[in-house]
């Protein structure tokens, strides 16, 4: 068995005067897709921040490929709630944007950042600035950024929250089609239960006051998955137990 792409021991954290995550110990292995569900201020965001490293550990361990997590790496790419683009730099500049903070993209950057924007439909909308962008372009020009330098590790924190519901699962079908190209293993933070079901191979609950996990349940549906997958008895059943255990952690 491959050692885990991801493991956390005992991880902790709390801001002055509130603990705001307990004892999560859970394994991602490579190639796995792993969605973390919890109420609002159950820690979810800090979490994924911790295991980015932009945060600094309270108690326990992160290892990403069985190294410690001491602060921002190469081999993890992260995708926020907003694409958080540079208004004054075109899609494909923003793509790019990794390797400028860096020295300045190399020829073999700039090819493969006009591969990922061709790959999410955005070939046509490279030069247009943020400003020209929907939210759903604008969100895929952040998918396609964290991709640049092929990441071993995927964070993605609520990254289609903002966005409408048709537009949100096409967005989560986009991200499948990615991430099925060049499987690698993924933390994907959500709200939304059917989104969880539609991407994950595992979902973990998180409760709250402090986050702690309260579950952590496989989803053995098929692949690809598709609008009609969340139709199957399948889909609905474990969206009803999730529902249930979701209402319970939220009270």
């Amino acid at each position: 068995m491959s050692s885990p792409a991801l493991s956390l021991d005992g991880v902790g954290f709390s801001f002055p005067g509130r603990q705001v995550l307990a004892g999560l110990s859970f394994n991602v292995a490579p190639g796995e897709f792993v969605a973390v569900l919890g109420p609002s201020g159950g820690g979810k965001s800090t979490l994924l921040r911790l295991i980015a490293g932009l945060l600094p550990l309270g108690a326990g361990r992160v290892l990403v490929r069985g190294t410690p997590v001491t602060g921002p790496r190469q081999d993890v790419g992260m995708v926020f709630q907003k694409a958080t683009l540079l208004p004054w730099r075109t899609a494909l500049d923003n793509v790019l944007l990794p390797a400028g903070f860096r020295r300045g993209a190399s020829p073999a950057e700039r090819t493969r950042a006009e591969n990922l924007l061709a790959a999410i439909g955005l070939a046509d909308s490279a030069n247009y600035y943020p400003a020209q962008l929907s939210g759903g372009m604008a969100q895929r020009v952040g998918l396609a950024r964290m991709l640049l330098h092929d990441p071993d590790l995927l964070l993605m924190d609520e990254p289609f929250a903002a966005l409408d519901a048709m537009t949100r699962e096409r967005m989560a079908l986009v991200l499948q089609k990615l991430w099925q190209e060049r499987p690698r293993a993924a933390v994907f933070v959500t709200h939304s239960i059917q989104e969880a079901l539609l991407l994950a191979d595992r979902v973990v609950v998180l409760a709250h006051s402090p986050g702690r996990i309260v579950a952590d349940w496989p989803v053995p549906l098929p692949r690809p998955r598709a609008p009609e997958t969340m139709a199957t008895p399948e889909f609905n059943e474990l969206a009803l137990k999730l529902r249930r255990l979701f209402d319970e952690v939220a009270a």
